[in-house]
């Protein structure tokens, strides 16, 4: 029911909204000088295996794919300067994180068909960080365990999808206006690490209203004729909303603010990813922001303990909940917050970013033992970064997602037993201990044989557009360590010449992954965030160093050494312990495709339908950009079945289960909100069958058809 009246409200003020927005459009439009851009904008499906793999972001290994509720998409926007000719490209990923081989293969894709215009340098793709995707796409052991290994499928879809979208958009560059805005959204996030944030200087936190930033930066853009093209926006929450009991793929709140707003300008009879309009709700320095905004507690509602977050001194019990009823109304909540924000800050965007041209820097830098400047470090004395390393509250996970086992955060002590497992990893020298102190190191990532764990090399980017400034940071950085980082770049650039009003913003897990980057002083606390900051307790200081280097460079006009790219992993072998599909078989006198449960004949607004096919396992094929169901109406007047949903609709779910050996149930769930017009309706199932010598096969199926009645109670009232 709450659901419904979300809806609801969606539909009776969408009309106000669209009038109010196009008149603010209009006047902004009109204002425009000459424009200096030209933009292009580009979307593609990059969906995973939705059944049998393991999920990116709890590490919980029962965690496994069945089902889709959003299809994770790339979302592509090409800026040009109409002057300088330069060019860079933005992608929004719907991943939990972009790795380095992600990233050096779209560029070895871009550059066969383009020769240099697309370069390490001018590209970057950055992650909406969804916990409810695959895994299995890195090639860096750390990240493919969950998975039980490489999946070379799941990370050529989403090589070949990033690559489509920055195609689409290359082949659709139009002379633009860039419009800036910038605002507040609260009780859209909270610190699920506060202890660790007063660590740090009591001085430093009274600058800031809150232990999170509630700072939301957007850009519009329109074509030089006043049309809508697109959005992008910055905000920092975790893509937590959908906890590690989902096993649906979901590009969580951002995926479903996206979802919202691609809906609102494309118009409702368009699906999913098939717009002209695309809006990118970006990540940024998310690293201790949670939307599980009624913060944790114990199963009995009792508090937490503050310092370790456990329940009886285990982190297990110890949860932190969102605003909704559940996961899928929290999900909704928080991303319909930034949706209502972004078209808010949207409609009044009026600052062009037209001064100044477009510019880039990028360089790989080896955090190994990098020399960082005692003007970067909190102690104040030259210092120097740590082999890769992960701490043992790693291993207790946060209270988005606790941990298992004994493991629980704050923990600077070491297991005799825990101290013998990881040894088979590697064992940590008394010089990497050291350097690593205060964090007992669980697992030395950075000495694992034949090869690394985790990566030693870290890409570092700046873009410039006109006044913004956006920074590609590859992991999380926490709220003050996203502060710390801004304030380094943007004093730099101020001291080297830059006008005042220029805007600094973080890009968040863009490039690369380096897990978390927390300050000097929450180091020391050693919670979840400390204990996965890789590089040891002067990572922060090294990339502050590191982007102030790279900002005077652009700021003087000078170029920058590129540095040593990280090896190519794709010519290692890499393991894959996950079976194969072998074959997959229908029951006696069934077909793939045919309906083991029916829809009732008839509906109603707030009803669910629900239908269940005999089909197939959803590994043989991801059905990238066509999907495994379709809801459908009747045109009266044509008498032609019309495509209304599809599998990237948050109106229906789609979940796999196993029957017996080698049989397979689709389930197939339609939310009918109150805004579905009456009349005739059906539901379709698509999928690829597995067969010995036969090999891979499609098959097809429909439901009966079922009606559904008019609204009864368009006006219901939402929570919100």
């Amino acid at each position: 029911a709450e659901y419904m009246g979300i809806v609801s409200l969606y539909n009776r003020t969408k009309m106000v909204r669209c009038f109010v927005l196009g008149v603010l459009a209009l006047f902004a439009v009109a204002s425009s000088a000459e424009s200096l851009w030209k933009v292009g904008t580009g979307v593609h499906d990059v969906t995973g295996p939705a059944a049998e793999t393991g999920m990116m972001g709890y590490a919980v290994l029962s965690q496994r794919t069945s089902g889709i509720h959003l299809r994770l998409r790339a979302r592509a926007f090409v800026f040009v300067h109409s002057v300088s000719q330069k060019r860079v490209v933005y992608v929004s990923c719907d991943l939990g994180q972009v790795f380095h081989m992600v990233k050096m293969k779209v560029v070895e894709r871009l550059q066969k068909q383009y020769g240099d215009l697309y370069a390490d340098d001018n590209v970057m793709l950055s992650a909406t960080h969804t916990h409810s995707g695959p895994a299995g796409f890195s090639m860096y052991l750390l990240y493919d365990l969950n998975s039980w290994g490489f999946i070379q499928a799941h990370f050529d879809a989403i090589v070949d999808g990033i690559f489509k979208a920055i195609v689409r958009a290359h082949d659709h560059i139009q002379d633009a206006q860039v419009l800036f805005n910038r605002g507040q959204l609260d009780d859209s996030n909270i610190n699920r690490s506060p202890t660790s944030y007063l660590r740090n200087p009591e001085a430093e936190r009274q600058k800031y209203d809150w232990n999170t930033d509630h700072e939301m930066n957007l850009l519009r853009i329109n074509s030089a004729s006043g049309d809508e093209v697109g959005m992008i926006n910055w905000f920092g929450v975790h893509g937590t909303s959908m906890n590690s009991s989902n096993h649906l793929i979901s590009g969580d709140n951002k995926g479903y603010a996206s979802y919202l707003f691609e809906q609102l300008k494309n118009g409702k009879g368009v699906l999913p990813g098939k717009g002209a309009f695309i809006a990118a709700f970006g990540s940024t320095n998310e690293g201790d922001m949670s939307p599980n905004t009624k913060g944790p507690s114990c199963p009995d509602g009792s508090p937490c303990d503050d310092a370790h977050s456990t329940c009886q001194g285990r982190a297990q019990g110890c949860t932190a909940k969102g605003p909704g009823a559940d996961m899928f109304q929290s999900t909704e909540k928080i991303g319909h917050n930034q949706y209502l924000k972004a078209l808010e800050l949207y409609g009044t965007a009026a600052e062009e970013l037209s001064a100044g041209d477009i510019d880039y820097r990028f360089a790989f830098v080896d955090f190994n033992t990098l020399q960082v400047d005692a003007a970067f470090t909190s102690t104040g004395k030259n210092e120097k970064t740590c082999r890769p390393a992960l701490g043992y509250s790693f291993a207790a996970g946060t209270t988005d997602g606790p941990g298992d086992f004994t493991f629980t955060q704050n923990d600077t002590s070491t297991n005799p037993f825990w101290k013998f497992v990881s040894g088979f990893v590697a064992v940590p020298t008394a010089e990497q201990v050291a350097c690593q102190a205060p964090k007992p190191i669980l697992l030395d990532v950075g000495d694992t044989k034949p090869s690394p764990w985790a990566p030693n090399v870290m890409p570092i980017q700046i873009f410039k557009l006109g006044k913004l400034y956006l920074l590609a940071v590859p992991g999380e950085f926490t709220t003050m360590s996203g502060r710390r980082l801004k304030d380094a770049v943007r004093k730099t650039l101020l001291d080297n010449g830059a006008p005042a009003d220029i805007k600094v913003v973080i890009a968040g897990l863009s490039n690369s992954y380096c897990h978390y980057v927390t300050t000097f002083e929450e180091f020391q606390h050693q919670r979840y965030e400390g204990a996965s900051t890789l590089y040891g307790p002067h990572e922060l200081a090294g990339f502050m160093q590191e982007f102030s280097r790279l900002a005077k460079a652009m700021a003087t006009g000078q170029a920058v050494e590129k540095g040593e790219s990280p090896a190519d992993l794709s010519k290692l072998k890499l393991w894959d312990f996950q079976p194969p599909v072998i074959l997959d078989t229908p029951p006696f006198f069934k077909s793939f495709g045919t309906v083991d449960v029916q829809p009732l004949a008839h509906y109603t607004p707030g009803q669910t339908v629900q239908v269940v096919f005999w089909g197939a396992n959803p590994r043989n094929d991801y059905m990238t950009e066509t999907g495994y169901l379709t809801v459908e109406k009747l045109n009266p007047t044509t008498k032609q079945w019309e495509v209304q949903y599809d599998d990237g609709s948050w109106e229906t779910k789609m979940t796999w289960q196993r029957d017996g050996i080698s049989s397979s149930k689709i389930h197939i769930d339609f939310l009918i909100t109150f805004d579905v017009a009456p009349g005739t309706w059906r539901i379709t199932h698509s999928g690829f069958y597995k067969l010995p010598i036969v090999g891979v096969k499609p098959y097809h199926g429909v439901s009966n058809t079922f009606e559904i009645a008019a609204t009864q109670n368009p006006f219901y009232m939402t929570y919100f």
